[in-house]
């Protein structure tokens, strides 16, 4: 208690002086007790600090603090507060204040740099001390302190010990200056302090120059390196290629251990300097030739690194890292002049250690070497490519004859070396597909994954583009290393998890890659021996390790597959075995494979194979309640999807019978629905217990898979249970309902009315799919128009508008925006009592506030929108004050600062203009009652600053809304005639009436930039770009535009670059063999 008393006294002294000294052994206690992890008082004194902070004139008593304080912790307090003044009060201090604080940091800076012992003991100090002065030197220097860069040399060659922390400074205002400027100065300030820095910098070269060559002392060389490292990116070319730089680093540093990885990091920087002239190609490949050299004397590109990694120093692990870099980096940049002849040798060497360097067991260095594998695996490929056409042209122009001696031979043999051993570490390596569920644990067994890692997947892409690219530039030295390896796994010389997982996931990565007959001799052997190895291995584990392998590659072939029918029912039949598998994640697998083989396969079940007696389809759905046995609910979905996915097939070369099959494939959740229904006929409320509650949501799921891949002919389907499925939902509502009126709204969060509601939830579902997959010939528009909408009304609709808005689901609307999309005009009658029943209730559910109901938000607008687009006749057939809500409502979406939202408004505004325009006898009422308030609402949405991602839209409506009152279109007055004069012209009130309302709304603008900007507007000659341009230089000159980022506004400029890019990438994936996934090709024979 007694010590509580003293810090609270302490703290209210320091807060409060009353005229005495500032008394800095009272703040040591404070901060003793701030800082003790067991110190009862430590919240009280945390608080204090935090109040001492926030005075406004404590930064005039850190000279006292850093002086006088004991304890370290109170200096670096006082530090701080000189930090906060420097930042944030330094313009408005008297300049004698400035000048004090400066001379003040640089003296102590001097007096603890100056001595060894106490540089020493005070480091972290001094580095803190360090960047406050680099705080001053952001606001005074150059403009007040041009001197800083010429003292700190002069002082720099009287003291070594000085010398080493006037580097420290140099690095940390290099790094300020050029890394972590952008957000802290205005770019006026770091362009004239870069300039400063850039003229002044032969001083700190001569500097760094004289301590690399005259200084003995180690960490003030490396220091120097690391400082001189931070220059490199921007310094001036001369000194570095006219100077003895590269040969100090190379020749002197470099070789010695000590200095190694920060002469490494400089050559780096230089080795990475790209695009320059080809004048200093000859310099860079002496310079590579050189390094190797030196290299050399440390490894010869034939040393295995990954034990000297695993078992070296740290220091030894950095230096592979910065090895990496530098030979990634400098083959990058160099690459082409490194081609040359008299170079060659080095360049392969160079690539021979990159190779040696991929091998160590580093995750963050193999993929700093995955980085130019890349970029060299596509160069090459392309080079090819281009060779290989230049080659077949030629020998059209010399008739056959051998051309070998003009033909420049292809830039693949230079590294064909070098590419088998970077195959063999992509192999090795290959990381682990998406598609793949089984893994290996840190304990080391063999688990379902549970958790998608996206850093390995993107590093998969990467590894799986590299090793397509080298299949293409070799495919027979790619094939002979997979098989060799795979000869390794089943004779047990190299078995192991991880290499057998290593050596599938590549094997599956380069699908399409090789031709149809190389693929065939290829995976021939591939899927044989796997099969083999699964037979042969014993344990669990081990066949599960096969198993996951087993279908990922079967998987990924689809081609070959449905080349060979033996091979292709053999694979189904194995899937069907691991079914029955129930280590986990191999029968989720087993069920994903077959689904994947069944969306490129179908064509070869649902027809007669040689040597068959029937279609293998036939077979399935007779076997298929022994397959799906061991399945657990959601595998069971999946198999459904997969064999509905065969039934969709309905080419003219199938001839099976599809309605007996999918009646035969329904027979067991047919059955059981049946018995679930006789139960509720008996006993209504056998509806409501849990676990019929349950067996009903499967049962739904289950049609819902099989609808959403069998496609329309699910309708035979879909009509033996439609009315039980509306009884179903009628029963669900009704009791939700009842449980709300008894229980209150607390009721929505009871187990039994949250299973309801997922299984209404699940009825919901099922309907949007079986309207989105209907179709002629089973359900034709009309037909499901007239037997599915009328009877849906009430038990759907009505409960919907009904219900208390927390058990309204969203789903609702998402069916009805179906039904309006799929079968539109065919339900023109029914629109407006849909309308009419969902509208106003939803409304007032969305418009309390921004952010409840969330999905109904979203739903509800692509409901609107969807009868704008192909009902909109019927948004004028409800009553009038809900067609205002409908215009009122799409006002309210284009002002949402939910992006997806107010977009979708926007669209629907302009289709809906787009609409009444062709609707003559809607047209003007319409203009007359909303038009002028759509033109004030678009301004005010476009200048509120929070939707420039909307701008494009804005420009497109407002320049549509002004050009139709121009062109006359506009025929009723937008004004009111009894209050104007006579003659008055909707143009002339318009032009009169924004003018206003802009000059109202910002005080900033003239007269004549408010006329110059609204004659603009009623411009007929300018097309949208123009319109846009024009709009644009009138919202930058707005005082609230004029100070933020206005990059929003060229958002549809970015998004057409962004897109041109992507189309860029997918027409060169689409170019090249094996880089587009099986899963991604699209069928054309399907």
């Amino acid at each position: 208690m007694a010590s509580m008393m003293r810090i609270e006294a302490a703290a209210q002294k320091l807060l409060n002086p009353n005229g005495d000294a500032f008394d800095v052994s009272l703040l040591d206690d404070v901060v003793t007790a701030a800082y003790s992890p067991t110190d009862p008082n430590r919240a009280m004194a945390n608080k204090a600090l935090m109040a001492l902070q926030d005075t406004p004139d404590i930064w005039t008593k850190a000279d006292a603090i850093l002086e006088r304080a004991q304890n370290t912790q109170s200096r670096f307090f006082g530090l701080q507060v000189l930090d906060d003044a420097i930042r944030v009060r330094w313009r408005v201090l008297p300049t004698e204040q400035r000048n004090g604080i400066k001379n003040y940091i640089v003296g102590k800076v001097i007096q603890v740099s100056s001595d060894e012992a106490l540089a020493s003991s005070e480091k972290v100090f001094l580095s803190k001390l360090n960047l406050t002065l680099v705080q001053v030197l952001k606001q005074e220097w150059p403009q007040n302190w041009p001197s800083f860069i010429p003292d700190l040399v002069g002082s720099s060659k009287t003291n070594e010990i000085l010398c080493e922390n006037n580097v420290q400074i140099l690095k940390l205002l290099s790094e300020e200056i050029f890394d972590f400027s952008r957000d802290q100065m205005v770019t006026s300030k770091v362009k004239n302090m870069k300039e400063s820095l850039n003229s002044e910098f032969a001083a700190i070269y001569h500097l760094c120059e004289f301590i690399l060559d005259q200084s003995q002392r180690p960490t003030l060389l490396k220091v120097t390196l690391q400082t001189l490292q931070r220059f490199l990116t921007w310094i001036p070319l001369g000194f570095i290629f006219q100077t003895s730089l590269v040969d100090t680093l190379l020749n002197k540093l470099f070789p010695e251990p000590l200095y190694r990885n920060d002469s490494l990091d400089c050559l780096t920087e230089i080795g990475s300097l790209a695009d320059l002239e080809p004048d200093y190609d000859p310099i860079f490949c002496k310079l590579f030739s050189g390094f190797l050299v030196r290299l050399g004397n440390i490894f010869s590109p034939e040393t295995d690194l990954t034990q000297p990694f695993e078992n070296g120093s740290e220091h030894d692990c950095v230096f592979i890292q910065r090895l990496a870099l530098f030979l990634t980096s400098f083959l990058k940049a160099h690459l082409k002049a490194l081609e040359t002849p008299g170079t060659q040798q080095s360049l392969i060497a160079g690539l021979f250690y990159l190779v040696r360097v991929s091998e160590v067991e580093d995750v963050e260095i193999f993929r700093i070497c995955l980085e130019a594998w890349h970029i060299l695996a596509h160069d090459l490929y392309q080079a090819e490519n281009e060779f290989e056409r230049s080659g077949s042209v030629t020998s059209v122009l010399n008739l056959g004859n051998n051309c070998s001696s003009n033909c420049v031979a292809s830039r693949k043999y230079i590294y064909g070396p070098v590419l088998t051993g970077v195959r063999q570490v992509m192999i090795a390596k290959m990381v682990k597909p998406e598609e793949v569920l089984i893994v290996e644990d840190e304990n080391g067994d063999i688990v379902r994954e549970t958790t998608k890692d996206t850093d390995v997947i993107a590093q998969y892409k990467t590894m799986r583009e590299t090793l397509v690219y080298l299949t293409h530039l070799n495919c027979d030295d790619t094939e002979s290393i997979m098989l060799s390896k795979l000869t390794a796994q089943v004779n047990g010389t190299e078995w192991s998890w991880n290499n057998l997982n290593t050596l599938c996931w590549a094997i599956g990565s380069i699908s399409g890659a090789m031709t149809e007959d190389e693929e065939k001799r290829f995976l021939v052997t591939v899927i044989k021996d796997l099969l083999g190895l699964c037979e042969q291995k014993r344990g669990k584990d081990n066949k599960a390790v096969i198993a996951s392998n087993i279908m990922y590659v079967v998987g990924q072939y689809p081609r070959f597959l449905k080349a060979h029918w033996k091979f292709l029912k053999t694979v189904v039949n194995k899937l069907f075995e691991f079914m029955h598998e129930v280590h986990p994640g191999v029968q989720d697998m087993a069920c994903d494979t077959f689904l994947k083989i069944a969306t490129k396969c179908r064509r070869k079940f649902v027809t007669l194979q040689t040597d068959e007696r029937v279609p293998f389809i036939s077979e399935l759905v007779d076997t298929m309640p022994s397959i799906i046995s061991d399945l657990e609910p959601h595998q069971v979905q999946a198999f459904y999807e997969a064999v509905g996915c065969i039934l969709s097939d309905k080419g003219p070369a199938v001839t099976v019978n599809r309605g007996q099959l999918l009646e035969k494939l329904m027979e067991m959740p047919n059955c059981r629905w049946k018995m679930v229904m006789e139960h509720a006929n008996t006993s209504i409320d056998s509806l409501v217990e849990p676990n019929t509650i349950k067996e009903i949501i499967k049962i739904l799921k289950t049609n819902n898979k099989t609808c959403r891949s069998i496609g329309s002919i699910y309708a035979n389907q879909f009509q033996t249970f439609f009315i039980d499925l509306l009884n179903v939902y009628k029963v669900y509502s009704e009791r939700i309902s009842a449980t709300i009126a008894q229980q209150g709204l607390g009721a929505t969060q009871l187990s039994l009315v949250r299973m309801m509601r997922s299984a209404k939830k699940e009825v919901l579902r099922l309907l949007i799919v079986f309207i989105e997959k209907s179709g002629p010939p089973e359900s034709d528009p009309q037909a499901v128009a007239q037997g599915f909408v009328p009877p849906a009304l009430d038990p759907i609709i009505g409960d919907y508008q009904r219900n208390i808005p927390n058990s309204r689901d969203p789903e609702v609307l998402t069916l009805f925006t179906t039904v309006v999309e799929k079968l539109r005009h065919h339900v023109l009658s029914d629109v407006p009592g849909i309308t009419e029943a969902i509208f106003e209730c939803t409304l007032q559910m969305i418009t309390i506030n921004f952010e409840d109901f969330p999905e109904h938000r979203i739903r509800f607008f692509e409901y609107i929108r969807a009868v704008n687009t192909h009902c909109f006749q019927a948004l004028f057939s409800i009553l009038p004050e809900h067609q205002k809500l409908v215009v009122d409502s799409v006002v309210w979406a284009m002002k949402h600062t939910e992006r997806n939202i107010s977009d979708t408004g926007l669209n629907i505004l302009n289709e809906l203009l787009q609409n009444v325009g062709k609707t003559p006898n809607i047209a003007q009422a319409f203009y007359q009652r909303y038009l002028l308030a759509l033109i004030q609402d678009v301004f005010a949405v476009m200048t509120d600053r929070l939707h420039k991602s909307g701008f494009k839209m804005h420009a497109t409506l407002l320049r549509y809304m002004f050009h139709l009152v121009q062109m006359n279109q506009v025929t009723v007055p937008l004004f009111d005639p009894s209050k104007s004069s006579l003659g008055q012209a909707n143009p002339a009130f318009l032009s009169d009436y924004i003018s206003n309302l802009l000059i109202q709304s910002f005080p900033n603008l003239t007269k004549s930039q408010v006329s110059e900007f609204v004659d603009g507007m009623f411009d007929l000659k300018m097309d949208l770009t123009t319109f846009k341009t024009h709009l644009r230089d009138f919202l930058v000159q707005l005082k609230e535009f004029s100070v933020e980022d206005n990059s929003g506004l060229f958002g549809e400029e970015q998004e057409v670059q962004k897109r041109q890019q992507s189309e860029a990438r997918e027409a060169h994936r689409n170019a090249v063999p094996g880089l587009l996934k099986p899963s991604e090709i699209i069928d054309e024979d399907l």
